[in-house]
C-alpha cells in the first residue's frame, strides 16, 4: 500500500471531512478526494460512506484506521526517541495517573520541572482508566497499583493511606471526635462507593458510609471531597499526599487509616533511554523526597 495515501487516509478518517482533512494537510479537497478513491480503487474496498453530514468509516474502512492509528503512534514514538537527546530534553511527553494524584500532588508542582526544562510539552491525562503504555496511549504512568502490563519498566514510588481530615477552623467549630462513635455526629465527606479507585480506601470507607452519621456527601473525586474539607463542610477521607501542601488539616483518629496503597511509575521498555521520560522520573523522585517529612510526620 501507498505510505502516502495511507497518511491522507488517516486524516481523512480522523477529521471526518475531506475538507478539515485538506485543511490539516494543505492539500486540496480535490486532491484529498482523489487519494481516497484510488485508494479504494487498489484495495477493491469502500472505506467511507459519504452523505451531507460528512464521511463515515465502512467496517474495511475500520480496520485499516486502526492499523493507521497503530502505525502513526509507533512512527511518533520512534521519532521522540530519534530526537531524544542525552544533554538537552525537550518535545512532547504524554503523562497518565489518576485525577486526585494528577491534580492534588503533580500539576501544583510542574512549574518547578518547567524552569528547568523549558521546551517540554507535557501532556497531562487524568482519568482512572489505565491507558494502555506499550500502545503509546501514553508515554509514562503513575498508579496506585503495580502495571499489569508486559514490556514495562515500572518503579515503585511510595506508599500512601487514606486518612480522615478536617480544616482547623472546621474543629474549632464543631470539635475533634476521638472515637468511630463520635463520628456519628458530624458530616463524612468521602468518594462515593460507586466510584473507580483503589480498593483499599473503599474498603477503608466503606463501614462509615454503611453506618448512621448525621450527614454525609460522597463526591466521585478527590479534589472535590479536598475542596469541601478546606470549606468546613466536614471531615474527609483523603490520600497522605495532600499534607505536604495543605498543613492546615488536621488529622482525625490518628491511629485509623487504610491498607498501604502502593504508588508506581512506569514507561515502555522503549522509552529506558528516553531524556524526556529521565528527566521527569527524577523531578518526580526529588519532588517525593521534598515531601516525605512532612507526609512521615502526619
Amino acid at each position: 500500500m501507498d505510505w502516502d495515501k495511507l497518511r491522507i487516509f488517516h486524516a481523512v478518517a480522523d477529521a471526518g471531512s475531506l475538507t478539515h482533512a485538506g485543511e490539516t494537510l494543505h492539500l486540496s479537497q480535490s486532491a484529498v478526494s482523489r487519494q481516497i478513491r484510488a485508494l479504494e480503487d487498489s484495495l477493491a474496498v469502500t472505506l467511507f460512506h459519504r452523505h451531507a453530514r460528512g464521511l463515515i468509516l465502512t467496517e474495511q474502512g475500520e480496520l485499516l484506521f486502526d492499523a493507521t492509528s497503530a502505525m502513526n503512534q509507533k512512527l511518533e514514538a520512534t521519532e521522540a526517541r530519534l530526537r531524544d537527546s542525552e544533554d538537552e530534553a525537550y518535545g512532547e511527553l504524554r503523562v497518565t495517573t489518576t485525577v486526585g494524584f494528577g491534580s492534588l500532588w503533580l500539576a501544583p508542582r510542574l512549574g518547578r520541572l518547567y524552569d528547568k526544562y523549558p521546551d517540554l510539552k507535557i501532556d497531562l491525562l487524568l482519568e482512572e482508566r489505565v491507558l494502555d503504555l506499550p500502545m503509546r496511549e501514553a508515554d509514562v504512568a503513575i498508579r496506585m497499583k503495580e502495571p499489569s502490563q508486559a514490556d514495562l519498566v515500572r518503579r515503585r514510588l511510595m506508599n500512601v493511606n487514606m486518612r480522615l481530615y478536617a480544616s482547623l477552623s472546621y474543629v474549632e467549630k464543631f470539635g475533634q471526635p476521638e472515637t468511630f462513635e463520635d463520628l456519628r455526629s458530624h458530616r463524612i465527606v468521602s468518594q462515593n462507593l460507586s466510584s473507580q479507585q483503589v480498593s483499599a480506601g473503599q474498603q477503608w470507607i466503606r463501614p462509615l458510609l454503611m453506618s448512621e452519621h448525621l450527614s454525609h456527601l460522597t463526591v466521585n473525586n478527590y479534589f472535590g471531597v479536598l475542596r469541601a474539607v478546606l470549606h468546613d463542610v466536614g471531615i474527609g477521607m483523603l490520600p497522605t499526599y495532600v499534607i505536604a501542601d495543605y498543613p492546615q488539616l488536621v488529622r482525625i483518629l490518628p491511629n485509623e487509616q487504610s491498607q498501604e496503597i502502593p504508588v508506581y511509575l512506569a514507561y515502555p521498555e522503549e522509552l529506558r533511554h528516553s531524556k524526556r521520560v529521565a528527566v521527569f522520573r527524577d523531578f518526580v523522585l526529588e519532588e517525593l523526597r521534598a515531601d516525605k517529612r512532612t507526609i512521615a510526620a502526619d
